[in-house]
């Protein structure tokens, strides 16, 4: 069982409108709402893939409520925890030629009993779990080192932890020596402090940040691919030439099916072809949407992959 933690969820409204032009008239095609965050959008993905997984979330107030209602159509379980402040409302904007913006509110303020109970509903699930997913930004003053405290859980208990962050949380759960961390290229340039422009700086920058403590690199690059590497192996693997739709949420899909495949016993490699094939997959589909299995076994025969020296 694939266990996903979501401590900064949001209703994740989507709207697709016809152009996005600056000083210009758009007008909405279609809107949507589905309950978001990384952890229940890998669960989304991993549930499509015919593979088990829960996921522990918060909630607070009325959005909290509409983050509820929208997660019983999704099919698997989740352990939520009632916080006090609200919980916080995404928007996402995409055009018919694929431009998008993303605006996310900071989110809510967190209370230190409400983060212990997090804490005991990840200690109630993780004993049955294979892998722990930590996703997405941590809430305005939850302390950064929560995700380090979580990874140092599931090493006690033998299962395997993906780490999904930005910032602080991410420079410290590495202290924890998580078994992989998925940052995207814009979150490894903030966490390292420099700009990667060149291949040879991708893999400097994923070889950097294992030696930071995490086991395994899967260092994602949007339409170039990605650069991984482990103690065994440095790879790359390259996505074939697209028309992205909405790339929100690609990395989302290829940090759930690259631990999907862990969980199904795949070579390393395998996982991070798999992890690519379900990112770019879900990144030619319109709006906030991720590829099913189908569509990403067919994605998966044309990415390519190969050693990165």
């Amino acid at each position: 069982m694939i266990l996903t933690l979501t401590i900064n969820p949001a209703v994740d409204r989507t709207v697709l409108v016809d152009h996005l032009v600056f000083e210009d008239r758009g007008y909405i095609l279609s809107r949507s709402e589905a309950a978001g965050g990384r952890g229940l959008n890998a669960s989304r993905v991993i549930h499509s893939f015919g593979g088990k997984t829960a996921a522990i979330l918060t909630a607070g107030g009325e959005t909290g409520v509409k983050i509820q209602q929208l997660l019983k159509d999704d099919g698997f379980p989740s352990d939520i925890v009632q916080i006090r402040a609200e919980s916080r409302t995404n928007l996402t904007i995409s055009d018919k030629q694929g431009l998008t913006v993303k605006l996310n509110e900071l989110g809510p303020t967190i209370e230190p009993a409400e983060l212990e109970q997090l804490k005991s509903a990840v200690k109630s699930r993780i004993q049955r779990a294979q892998w722990l997913m930590i996703c997405g930004s941590l809430p305005p003053g939850v302390p950064p080192h929560f995700y380090n405290e979580l990874i140092q859980m599931a090493r006690e208990h033998n299962v395997k932890s993906l780490l999904d962050t930005d910032g602080d949380a991410l420079l410290h759960g590495l202290e924890a020596h998580p078994t992989v961390v998925t940052p995207n290229q814009q979150e490894a340039e903030r966490l390292l402090n420099r700009v990667l422009l060149t291949r040879s700086q991708f893999i400097d920058a994923a070889q950097r940040l294992k030696q930071m403590g995490a086991e395994s690199v899967v260092l994602s690059l949007g339409s170039r691919g990605v650069v991984a590497t482990n103690d065994a192996e440095l790879l790359e693997a390259l996505p074939p030439r697209i028309d992205a739709l909405c790339p929100i949420g690609a990395g989302d899909a290829l940090a759930a099916a690259f631990t999907w495949a862990m969980g199904k016993k795949k070579t390393f490699a395998e996982a991070v072809r798999w992890g690519v094939a379900a990112g770019t997959a879900s990144a030619a589909l319109p709006g906030m949407n991720f590829a099913n299995l189908e569509q990403t076994k067919q994605m998966y025969r044309h990415v390519n992959v190969r050693p990165g020296r």
